[in-house]
């Protein structure tokens, strides 16, 4: 049931969203050439309020869970597992008041309307997986950056999408240096549910009716700790959460 109204819906939300980024590539244009970073900002925020909710053309339900309310007078590094392109909108749209920033390979940096511009023009660290010191200076950028605004940075440590919603290890590479860099940011955990079976068809159809959440995970503080320690337990905090969802839903 789900692919088959997919194979109806999908259509429809690919030219909506596909509008929306083609006129916000425009409006992120102007905004940043005329009014400036902060107008280019909430010209992203917006954005991703739109491409966050043009899954309701899908029968996608969307929901948001704080368990924690980060502080903002801090930087913070959100760390989450990944599923799937749609985890991105809601990171930025939900957690807007901090400022996140992208760690993305680079590749993205061009050729996709507002998506492209705005790693480009964001402080995003874009990364050439292929040239690890370019990777390491890029990070170490984005780490000064969100030290001396007391902005966050959204970071998969798992590396690629899971396609199946199983976890795979996090990695403490790009943690390590964004702490090095920041060595007093707070890890925050997000655990992402359900975004991957969105594209469990691929990406098309796409699947209807789907129930997709975000959830903010309490602080992990990293001061007077090993590395591996702390990326571990924001790696078993998702999983956690994850699998509790998943027994309070077959409860339910």
């Amino acid at each position: 049931m789900k692919k088959f109204f997919g194979y109806i819906l999908s259509p429809l939300f690919y030219l909506v969203f596909g509008l929306f980024l083609v006129v916000f590539h425009i409006i992120q244009v102007i905004a940043l050439k005329v009014f400036g970073k902060n107008a280019h900002k909430k010209s992203v925020d917006i954005l991703n309020f739109f491409l966050l909710y043009c899954m309701l053309i899908l029968g996608t339900r969307i929901s948001v869970n704080f368990k924690f309310t980060p502080p903002k007078d801090r930087p913070i590094i959100f760390t989450a597992n990944h599923q799937s392109m749609f985890d991105i909108p809601g990171i930025i749209w939900f957690l807007r008041k901090y400022y996140p920033k992208f760690v993305s390979k680079i590749e993205l940096g061009k050729g996709i309307p507002s998506i492209s511009y705005n790693l480009r023009h964001s402080g995003a660290a874009l990364i050439n997986r292929k040239d690890s010191k370019q990777a390491l200076t890029e990070i170490a950028k984005l780490g000064k950056l969100i030290s001396s605004h007391n902005y966050s940075v959204a970071i998969f440590p798992e590396g690629t999408r899971s396609k199946t919603g199983e976890m795979k290890r996090f990695a403490i590479g790009g943690i390590n240096i964004l702490l090095k860099k920041a060595p007093n940011a707070l890890i925050v955990p997000i655990a992402i549910k359900n975004n991957w079976k969105v594209n469990q068809y691929g990406k098309y159809p796409l699947s209807a009716f789907e129930n997709v959440s975000w959830t903010i995970l309490p602080g992990i503080e990293s001061k007077d700790r090993e590395i591996e320690d702390v990326v571990l337990e924001a790696e078993t905090a998702v999983k956690t959460e994850l699998e509790q969802i998943k027994i309070n839903s077959q409860i339910l």
